[in-house]
Protein backbone atom coordinates (compact mmCIF):
# COMPACT_ATOMS: atom_id res chain seq x y z
CA UNK A 1 0.00 0.00 0.00
CA UNK A 2 1.17 3.24 -1.08
CA UNK A 3 1.42 6.49 1.62
CA UNK A 4 2.22 9.89 1.91
CA UNK A 5 4.10 10.86 4.92
CA UNK A 6 6.12 13.59 6.28
CA UNK A 7 9.39 12.49 6.97
CA UNK A 8 12.30 13.87 8.44
CA UNK A 9 15.74 14.06 6.51
CA UNK A 10 17.90 15.99 8.94
CA UNK A 11 18.10 19.27 9.82
CA UNK A 12 15.06 21.68 9.01
CA UNK A 13 14.74 19.61 5.77
CA UNK A 14 10.64 17.93 6.13
CA UNK A 15 9.51 16.40 2.80
CA UNK A 16 6.07 15.53 1.86
CA UNK A 17 6.08 12.55 -0.61
CA UNK A 18 4.45 8.98 -1.49
CA UNK A 19 6.01 6.03 -1.01
CA UNK A 20 5.21 2.20 -0.28
CA UNK A 21 4.96 0.93 2.49
CA UNK A 22 6.35 -2.52 3.06
CA UNK A 23 4.37 -5.93 2.86
CA UNK A 24 2.83 -5.92 6.59
CA UNK A 25 3.89 -9.04 8.42
CA UNK A 26 1.80 -11.19 10.72
CA UNK A 27 3.18 -9.53 13.87
CA UNK A 28 2.25 -6.36 12.42
CA UNK A 29 -0.86 -4.09 12.10
CA UNK A 30 -2.00 -1.93 8.86
CA UNK A 31 -3.54 1.39 9.95
CA UNK A 32 -4.87 4.29 8.60
CA UNK A 33 -4.29 7.92 10.14
CA UNK A 34 -6.65 10.31 10.52
CA UNK A 35 -5.39 13.11 12.79
CA UNK A 36 -2.10 14.61 14.67
CA UNK A 37 -1.39 17.27 16.74
CA UNK A 38 1.72 19.24 15.51
CA UNK A 39 4.04 19.23 19.31
CA UNK A 40 6.47 21.37 20.12
CA UNK A 41 8.91 18.50 20.32
CA UNK A 42 8.61 17.79 16.76
CA UNK A 43 9.58 20.46 15.97
CA UNK A 44 13.04 20.53 18.07
CA UNK A 45 13.32 16.75 16.43
CA UNK A 46 13.25 18.85 12.88
CA UNK A 47 15.96 21.34 14.17
CA UNK A 48 18.04 19.17 15.59
CA UNK A 49 17.90 16.41 12.75
CA UNK A 50 20.31 13.74 14.12
CA UNK A 51 21.55 15.65 17.11
CA UNK A 52 18.07 15.44 18.81
CA UNK A 53 18.19 11.75 21.33
CA UNK A 54 15.43 9.97 19.33
CA UNK A 55 16.67 11.15 15.77
CA UNK A 56 18.59 8.26 14.22
CA UNK A 57 21.68 9.08 12.98
CA UNK A 58 21.00 7.70 9.33
CA UNK A 59 18.01 9.42 8.92
CA UNK A 60 19.19 11.27 5.88
CA UNK A 61 19.53 8.29 4.31
CA UNK A 62 16.38 6.58 6.09
CA UNK A 63 14.15 9.01 7.00
CA UNK A 64 11.61 8.78 9.93
CA UNK A 65 7.81 9.71 9.78
CA UNK A 66 7.52 12.94 11.68
CA UNK A 67 4.27 13.24 14.24
CA UNK A 68 3.69 11.27 17.42
CA UNK A 69 0.22 12.67 18.58
CA UNK A 70 -2.06 10.64 16.46
CA UNK A 71 -4.99 8.85 16.02
CA UNK A 72 -6.03 6.60 13.71
CA UNK A 73 -8.07 3.55 12.75
CA UNK A 74 -7.06 -0.29 12.11
CA UNK A 75 -7.32 -1.91 8.60
CA UNK A 76 -5.31 -5.31 8.85
CA UNK A 77 -4.46 -7.26 11.67
CA UNK A 78 -1.74 -9.84 11.86
CA UNK A 79 -1.85 -13.12 12.72
CA UNK A 80 -0.68 -12.59 15.84
CA UNK A 81 -2.47 -10.00 17.41
CA UNK A 82 -5.79 -11.38 15.99
CA UNK A 83 -8.67 -11.50 19.25
CA UNK A 84 -6.73 -8.74 20.52
CA UNK A 85 -7.26 -5.99 18.19
CA UNK A 86 -9.75 -5.96 15.20
CA UNK A 87 -10.57 -4.03 11.56
CA UNK A 88 -12.09 -0.63 11.99
CA UNK A 89 -11.05 -0.08 15.73
CA UNK A 90 -9.84 3.54 16.60
CA UNK A 91 -6.57 3.97 18.83
CA UNK A 92 -4.08 5.89 19.89
CA UNK A 93 -0.30 5.00 20.53
CA UNK A 94 1.72 5.92 22.95
CA UNK A 95 5.05 6.96 21.87
CA UNK A 96 7.51 6.62 24.58
CA UNK A 97 7.73 2.96 24.41
CA UNK A 98 11.38 2.91 26.36
CA UNK A 99 12.44 -0.13 24.37
CA UNK A 100 15.12 -2.15 26.23
CA UNK A 101 17.25 -1.84 22.93
CA UNK A 102 16.98 1.77 22.52
CA UNK A 103 15.28 3.53 25.41
CA UNK A 104 14.73 6.36 23.24
CA UNK A 105 12.89 4.86 20.44
CA UNK A 106 9.73 6.20 19.78
CA UNK A 107 6.95 6.88 16.72
CA UNK A 108 7.26 10.02 15.14
CA UNK A 109 10.85 10.52 16.10
CA UNK A 110 12.56 7.21 15.18
CA UNK A 111 10.76 5.30 12.90
CA UNK A 112 10.38 4.68 9.27
CA UNK A 113 6.57 3.22 8.40
CA UNK A 114 5.01 4.74 11.70
CA UNK A 115 4.62 8.37 12.70
CA UNK A 116 1.68 10.44 13.08
CA UNK A 117 2.06 12.61 9.96
CA UNK A 118 1.00 10.05 7.26
CA UNK A 119 -2.22 8.48 5.79
CA UNK A 120 -1.19 4.95 6.40
CA UNK A 121 1.58 3.23 8.35
CA UNK A 122 2.55 -0.09 9.46
CA UNK A 123 2.91 -0.69 13.30
CA UNK A 124 5.83 -2.57 14.16
CA UNK A 125 5.84 -5.48 16.67
CA UNK A 126 7.83 -3.54 18.98
CA UNK A 127 4.87 -1.27 19.80
CA UNK A 128 2.86 -4.37 19.93
CA UNK A 129 4.86 -6.16 22.36
CA UNK A 130 5.71 -2.58 24.89
CA UNK A 131 1.54 -2.43 24.66
CA UNK A 132 1.64 0.75 23.44
CA UNK A 133 -1.09 0.88 20.94
CA UNK A 134 -4.44 1.35 22.91
CA UNK A 135 -8.04 0.79 21.74
CA UNK A 136 -9.98 4.28 21.83
CA UNK A 137 -13.63 4.76 21.90
CA UNK A 138 -14.17 8.07 21.46
CA UNK A 139 -16.16 9.34 18.31
CA UNK A 140 -13.85 11.72 17.07
CA UNK A 141 -10.60 11.43 16.20
CA UNK A 142 -8.59 14.45 17.23
CA UNK A 143 -9.57 13.38 21.07
CA UNK A 144 -7.42 10.43 20.55
CA UNK A 145 -4.50 12.94 19.01
CA UNK A 146 -4.92 15.31 22.19
CA UNK A 147 -4.87 11.96 24.91
CA UNK A 148 -0.81 12.35 24.20
CA UNK A 149 -0.28 15.69 25.44
CA UNK A 150 -3.08 15.07 28.26
CA UNK A 151 -0.90 12.03 29.09
CA UNK A 152 1.92 13.64 29.48
CA UNK A 153 0.80 16.67 31.68
CA UNK A 154 -1.06 13.60 34.32
CA UNK A 155 2.56 12.62 34.24
CA UNK A 156 3.70 15.14 35.43
CA UNK A 157 1.29 15.77 38.09
CA UNK A 158 2.30 12.20 38.96
CA UNK A 159 5.78 12.63 39.45
CA UNK A 160 5.91 15.79 41.63
CA UNK A 161 6.32 14.34 45.14
CA UNK A 162 6.34 15.20 48.93
CA UNK A 163 6.97 14.32 52.20
CA UNK A 164 4.56 11.95 54.43
CA UNK A 165 5.51 14.24 57.56
CA UNK A 166 8.29 15.77 58.44
CA UNK A 167 11.87 13.92 59.41
CA UNK A 168 10.38 11.47 57.35
CA UNK A 169 12.23 9.57 54.61
CA UNK A 170 9.00 8.20 52.68
CA UNK A 171 7.81 10.15 50.05
CA UNK A 172 3.84 10.03 48.57
CA UNK A 173 4.07 10.64 44.68
CA UNK A 174 1.63 13.48 42.95
CA UNK A 175 0.82 16.77 43.56
CA UNK A 176 -0.32 17.57 46.92
CA UNK A 177 -4.01 17.51 47.55
CA UNK A 178 -5.93 20.49 49.04
CA UNK A 179 -2.92 22.86 48.64
CA UNK A 180 -1.34 25.55 46.81
CA UNK A 181 -0.45 25.38 43.37
CA UNK A 182 0.91 27.15 40.78
CA UNK A 183 1.48 26.84 36.72
CA UNK A 184 3.42 29.97 35.75
CA UNK A 185 3.64 30.75 32.00
CA UNK A 186 0.49 28.43 32.10
CA UNK A 187 -2.21 29.33 29.65
CA UNK A 188 -0.56 27.84 26.05
CA UNK A 189 -1.96 24.95 24.69
CA UNK A 190 -0.38 22.48 27.42
CA UNK A 191 -0.83 25.04 30.18
CA UNK A 192 -4.26 24.36 29.34
CA UNK A 193 -4.74 21.11 29.60
CA UNK A 194 -2.88 21.21 32.97
CA UNK A 195 -5.67 23.37 34.25
CA UNK A 196 -8.41 21.32 33.21
CA UNK A 197 -6.51 18.32 34.77
CA UNK A 198 -5.91 20.30 37.88
CA UNK A 199 -9.59 21.38 38.51
CA UNK A 200 -10.91 17.28 37.52
CA UNK A 201 -8.42 14.90 38.90
CA UNK A 202 -8.79 13.67 42.36
CA UNK A 203 -6.13 15.00 43.79
CA UNK A 204 -7.14 18.65 43.74
CA UNK A 205 -5.37 21.75 45.21
CA UNK A 206 -7.54 23.96 47.47
CA UNK A 207 -5.63 27.31 45.95
CA UNK A 208 -4.72 27.73 41.82
CA UNK A 209 -2.64 30.26 40.57
CA UNK A 210 -2.03 30.15 36.39
CA UNK A 211 0.50 33.00 35.11
CA UNK A 212 1.10 34.43 31.76
CA UNK A 213 2.19 37.67 30.59
CA UNK A 214 -0.09 37.68 27.44
CA UNK A 215 -3.57 39.12 28.59
CA UNK A 216 -5.19 38.40 25.35
CA UNK A 217 -4.66 34.69 26.28
CA UNK A 218 -5.13 34.67 29.73
CA UNK A 219 -8.70 35.75 29.01
CA UNK A 220 -9.27 33.30 26.25
CA UNK A 221 -8.10 30.57 29.45
CA UNK A 222 -10.47 32.45 31.70
CA UNK A 223 -13.66 32.32 29.58
CA UNK A 224 -12.47 28.44 29.22
CA UNK A 225 -11.73 27.42 32.30
CA UNK A 226 -13.81 29.73 34.36
CA UNK A 227 -13.61 31.02 38.45
CA UNK A 228 -17.04 29.90 38.87
CA UNK A 229 -16.54 26.76 37.29
CA UNK A 230 -13.36 26.23 39.46
CA UNK A 231 -15.17 26.85 42.43
CA UNK A 232 -17.77 24.70 41.84
CA UNK A 233 -15.20 22.02 41.80
CA UNK A 234 -14.13 23.10 44.84
CA UNK A 235 -10.79 24.83 43.91
CA UNK A 236 -10.15 28.80 44.01
CA UNK A 237 -8.87 29.95 40.52
CA UNK A 238 -6.90 33.14 40.22
CA UNK A 239 -5.44 34.02 37.00
CA UNK A 240 -2.49 36.68 36.91
CA UNK A 241 -0.50 38.25 34.51
CA UNK A 242 2.98 39.03 35.79
CA UNK A 243 3.83 41.23 32.95
CA UNK A 244 3.81 44.24 35.57
CA UNK A 245 6.34 44.54 38.25
CA UNK A 246 3.50 45.01 41.07
CA UNK A 247 2.34 41.33 40.22
CA UNK A 248 5.71 40.20 40.98
CA UNK A 249 7.00 37.33 43.44
CA UNK A 250 5.80 39.13 46.56
CA UNK A 251 1.81 39.33 45.11
CA UNK A 252 2.27 35.50 44.16
CA UNK A 253 3.37 34.93 48.03
CA UNK A 254 0.48 37.14 49.19
CA UNK A 255 -2.00 35.13 47.35
CA UNK A 256 -0.65 32.22 50.28
CA UNK A 257 -1.03 34.36 53.05
CA UNK A 258 3.24 34.07 52.72
CA UNK A 259 3.05 30.13 52.83
CA UNK A 260 4.02 29.52 49.52
CA UNK A 261 2.97 26.91 46.80
CA UNK A 262 3.15 23.36 47.46
CA UNK A 263 3.59 22.11 43.78
CA UNK A 264 4.89 24.32 41.10
CA UNK A 265 4.88 24.09 37.15
CA UNK A 266 6.67 25.75 35.67
CA UNK A 267 5.51 25.97 31.66
CA UNK A 268 7.99 28.00 29.95
CA UNK A 269 11.88 27.69 29.54
CA UNK A 270 12.32 31.04 30.74
CA UNK A 271 15.08 31.51 33.14
CA UNK A 272 12.52 34.72 34.93
CA UNK A 273 9.64 31.84 34.73
CA UNK A 274 11.97 29.28 36.58
CA UNK A 275 12.98 31.74 39.17
CA UNK A 276 10.12 32.99 40.22
CA UNK A 277 8.00 29.51 40.45
CA UNK A 278 11.65 28.58 42.81
CA UNK A 279 11.15 31.77 44.89
CA UNK A 280 7.60 31.17 45.54
CA UNK A 281 7.83 27.60 46.54
CA UNK A 282 6.48 27.04 50.87
CA UNK A 283 7.77 24.15 52.83
CA UNK A 284 8.36 20.61 50.75
CA UNK A 285 7.16 21.72 48.08
CA UNK A 286 8.19 20.21 44.47
CA UNK A 287 8.52 22.22 41.20
CA UNK A 288 8.48 20.66 38.12
CA UNK A 289 10.19 21.96 35.39
CA UNK A 290 7.51 20.60 32.36
CA UNK A 291 8.99 23.07 29.68
CA UNK A 292 11.84 21.34 27.59
CA UNK A 293 14.46 23.79 26.69
CA UNK A 294 16.63 23.17 22.72
CA UNK A 295 19.38 24.79 24.81
CA UNK A 296 21.68 22.45 26.06
CA UNK A 297 23.13 25.26 28.63
CA UNK A 298 20.38 26.32 29.72
CA UNK A 299 20.09 27.24 33.52
CA UNK A 300 18.49 29.49 36.34
CA UNK A 301 19.45 30.38 39.85
CA UNK A 302 17.99 28.22 42.40
CA UNK A 303 18.29 28.60 45.96
CA UNK A 304 20.13 25.69 47.80
CA UNK A 305 19.64 27.28 51.55
CA UNK A 306 16.30 26.40 50.82
CA UNK A 307 16.82 22.98 49.28
CA UNK A 308 18.27 22.53 52.54
CA UNK A 309 16.47 23.88 55.02
CA UNK A 310 13.01 23.88 53.67
CA UNK A 311 13.15 20.83 51.35
CA UNK A 312 12.68 21.97 48.89
CA UNK A 313 12.78 19.36 45.47
CA UNK A 314 12.37 19.87 41.72
CA UNK A 315 11.62 17.36 38.78
CA UNK A 316 11.74 17.63 35.47
CA UNK A 317 9.11 15.04 32.96
CA UNK A 318 9.18 14.37 29.15
CA UNK A 319 6.42 12.51 28.24
CA UNK A 320 4.04 10.05 30.16
CA UNK A 321 4.06 6.64 30.46
CA UNK A 322 1.48 4.34 28.95
CA UNK A 323 -0.36 4.49 32.28
CA UNK A 324 -0.97 8.37 31.91
CA UNK A 325 -2.55 7.64 28.48
CA UNK A 326 -4.74 5.38 29.36
CA UNK A 327 -5.78 7.55 32.83
CA UNK A 328 -6.26 10.50 29.99
CA UNK A 329 -8.34 8.21 27.43
CA UNK A 330 -10.39 7.22 30.70
CA UNK A 331 -10.80 10.59 31.84
CA UNK A 332 -11.59 11.86 28.33
CA UNK A 333 -14.02 8.91 27.58
CA UNK A 334 -15.88 9.67 30.64
CA UNK A 335 -15.95 13.39 29.97
CA UNK A 336 -13.91 14.36 33.20
CA UNK A 337 -11.06 16.43 31.33
CA UNK A 338 -12.07 17.70 28.04
CA UNK A 339 -8.96 19.49 26.47
CA UNK A 340 -10.55 20.72 23.50
CA UNK A 341 -9.17 24.02 24.30
CA UNK A 342 -5.90 23.23 23.09
CA UNK A 343 -7.08 23.32 19.46
CA UNK A 344 -6.59 26.85 18.00
CA UNK A 345 -5.55 25.93 14.23
CA UNK A 346 -6.46 22.96 12.25
CA UNK A 347 -4.73 22.21 8.81
CA UNK A 348 -4.02 19.04 6.20
CA UNK A 349 -1.21 16.95 5.31
CA UNK A 350 0.22 19.47 2.68
CA UNK A 351 0.40 22.02 5.76
CA UNK A 352 2.38 20.21 8.30
CA UNK A 353 5.95 20.89 6.89
CA UNK A 354 5.84 24.55 7.28
CA UNK A 355 3.90 24.74 10.41
CA UNK A 356 6.38 22.41 12.10
CA UNK A 357 9.56 24.17 11.39
CA UNK A 358 7.67 27.72 12.17
CA UNK A 359 5.99 25.80 15.30
CA UNK A 360 7.19 28.77 17.36
CA UNK A 361 6.02 31.55 15.33
CA UNK A 362 2.45 30.50 15.33
CA UNK A 363 0.53 32.26 17.68
CA UNK A 364 -1.89 30.12 19.90
CA UNK A 365 -2.39 26.49 20.64
CA UNK A 366 -2.23 23.22 19.34
CA UNK A 367 -2.17 22.66 15.67
CA UNK A 368 -4.28 20.02 14.10
CA UNK A 369 -3.42 17.89 10.95
CA UNK A 370 -5.91 16.13 9.40
CA UNK A 371 -3.76 13.72 7.59
CA UNK A 372 -5.78 12.46 4.61
CA UNK A 373 -7.47 15.62 3.59
CA UNK A 374 -5.61 19.33 1.67
CA UNK A 375 -5.87 22.17 3.77
CA UNK A 376 -3.38 25.10 4.60
CA UNK A 377 -3.49 25.68 8.53
CA UNK A 378 -5.70 27.69 9.23
CA UNK A 379 -6.78 29.79 13.14
CA UNK A 380 -10.30 28.68 14.00
CA UNK A 381 -10.53 32.65 15.04
CA UNK A 382 -10.11 33.18 10.83
CA UNK A 383 -12.79 30.70 9.49
CA UNK A 384 -15.38 33.60 9.63
CA UNK A 385 -12.72 36.02 7.04
CA UNK A 386 -12.00 33.21 4.89
CA UNK A 387 -15.76 31.87 5.00
CA UNK A 388 -16.35 35.30 2.76
CA UNK A 389 -14.35 33.50 -0.01
CA UNK A 390 -14.72 29.54 0.77
CA UNK A 391 -17.83 28.32 1.76
CA UNK A 392 -16.04 25.18 3.79
CA UNK A 393 -15.12 27.44 6.50
CA UNK A 394 -17.83 29.50 6.30
CA UNK A 395 -19.72 26.17 7.52
CA UNK A 396 -17.38 25.82 9.71
CA UNK A 397 -17.14 28.89 11.13
CA UNK A 398 -21.34 28.74 12.00
CA UNK A 399 -20.20 25.06 13.37
CA UNK A 400 -17.32 26.09 15.95
CA UNK A 401 -19.49 29.44 16.97
CA UNK A 402 -22.11 27.08 18.31
CA UNK A 403 -19.20 25.51 20.53
CA UNK A 404 -18.08 28.41 22.24
CA UNK A 405 -15.72 29.26 19.43
CA UNK A 406 -13.92 25.81 19.76
CA UNK A 407 -12.91 22.74 17.67
CA UNK A 408 -15.79 20.20 17.81
CA UNK A 409 -16.75 15.89 17.14
CA UNK A 410 -19.41 18.06 14.26
CA UNK A 411 -16.83 20.26 13.11
CA UNK A 412 -14.05 17.29 12.58
CA UNK A 413 -17.31 15.18 10.78
CA UNK A 414 -17.91 17.98 8.93
CA UNK A 415 -14.51 18.79 7.37
CA UNK A 416 -13.63 15.25 6.79
CA UNK A 417 -16.72 14.99 4.46
CA UNK A 418 -16.55 18.13 2.26
CA UNK A 419 -12.78 18.86 2.02
CA UNK A 420 -10.42 18.04 -0.60
CA UNK A 421 -8.83 14.34 -0.44
CA UNK A 422 -4.78 14.80 -0.28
Amino acid sequence: MKTKAIRLYGKNDIRLEEFELPEMQEDEILAQIVSDSICMSSYKAAIQGSDHKRVPNDVDKNPIILGHEFCGKILKVGKKWEGQFEEGQKFSVQPAIAHKDNPYAAPGYSFNYIGGGATHVIIPNVIMEEGALLPYEGDSYFYGSLAEPMSTIIGAFRANYHHVKPGSYEHEMGVKPGGNMAILAGVGPMGLGAIDYALHNERKPKLLVVTDINEQRLARAASIYTVEDAAKNGVELIYVNTSTPDKGVDYMMGLTDGKGYDDVFVFAPVKPVVEMGNQIMGYDACMNFFAGPTDQSFSANFNFYDVHYSNHHIVGTSGGNTEDLKIALDMMGKGLINPIAMITHVGGLDSAPETTLNLPNIPGGKKLVYTNIEMDMVAINDFREKGKTDPLFANLADIVEKNNGLWSAEAEKYLLANSKPI
